[in-house]
């Protein structure tokens, strides 16, 4: 079992009230800034393999983002714009001129989002399985396809537990982390952040109004990944959501993506992981933590 992890709050003022962000990780006040943006019904412990996987050479800074986990209660806006002004207030509030920034699944297109927004903001972006128009979501309604997408992951928002035991158990029999290498204290630290209410009736803490607003500009949105002029990586896997053989970004895909600007642009398919597995297990965290390292400012 890995050991456990420092996690230190840092609140952040934007619109409608605070975003809770967290340091995944001891200090090191000399190490760049990573700041890592989560999947559309995640939170910030989706990161914990990945910040352990850095092993001190950069401080990751994980929100919690606006209608999920520690911030269920921020009001709209919801959707990229929302996201990408909040992603700006973390930054203006850490201090820091330029950052890496990570984002996995929805977290990718925040972040290239918001690096073709303020690109003078962003010393490079790592993309995981994430960024770029998702295969069959063309022609399609938004909401729709994000039913079809997502599947069990909107399921469970209309669940109830009886128990923090019992919505742990969800967790380990999903088809995606079922098989997997991720660390079952990782895995409990998840769950645990996205529950809200009392026993018997605990639920998960993701405002359903957010993730429909989101779902809606992922699906028409990949332009910002494509007008991206920082350098950035993309990091793909070749399992989906339910461990299933159809991935979320194709490596093809990726790659002809990366062709459009090759000195800047690299993608990568890390082998044996699934949409979830990329980030949460011990072998797609290695490959992400990789990733951020070589990204970092020498």
């Amino acid at each position: 079992m890995p050991n456990t992890i420092p996690i230190h709050e840092l609140g952040v003022d934007v619109v409608g009230g605070r975003l809770a962000a967290f340091r995944i990780g001891a200090e090191r006040p000399t190490a760049p800034i990573v700041v890592a943006i989560h999947g559309i019904t995640a939170n910030s412990r989706a990161w914990l393999a990945v910040a352990r996987a850095l092993d001190g050479r950069a401080n990751l800074i994980a929100p919690d983002l606006r209608g999920r986990g520690a911030c269920n209660g921020l009001p709209p806006p919801y959707g990229m714009a929302g996201h990408t002004a909040d992603v700006l207030a973390l930054l203006d509030r850490l201090e820091v001129e330029q950052a890496v920034l990570l984002g996995h699944s929805l977290g990718a297109y925040i972040v290239a989002d918001f690096a073709a927004a303020h690109p003078s903001r962003v010393h490079a972006a790592v993309l995981v399985d994430g960024g770029l128009r998702i295969p069959g979501s063309e022609g399609v309604d938004p909401q729709e396809f994000a039913q079809q997408l997502l599947g069990p992951a909107l399921a469970r928002l209309e669940l109830t537990f009886a128990s923090r035991e019992d919505y742990r158990a969800w967790w380990r029999a999903h088809p995606a982390i079922a098989h997997g290498d991720v660390a079952d204290e990782d895995l409990a630290a998840y769950a645990d952040h996205d529950l809200a209410g009392s026993e018997p009736e605990l639920h998960s803490s993701v405002a359903r109004e957010a993730v429909r607003a989101d779902a809606e500009d992922v699906v028409n949105a990949d332009a910002a990944t494509h007008r991206l002029e920082v350098r950035a990586d993309m990091l793909c896997a070749p399992r989906g959501l339910q461990d299933d053989p159809n991935p979320m970004q194709p490596i093809e895909q990726a790659e002809a993506w990366a062709a459009e600007q090759p000195r800047r642009r690299s993608a990568l398919l890390i082998p044996g992981v699934n949409h979830y597995t990329i980030t949460l297990g011990s072998a797609g965290a290695s490959a992400v933590a990789s990733a951020i390292a070589a990204a970092l400012p020498a």
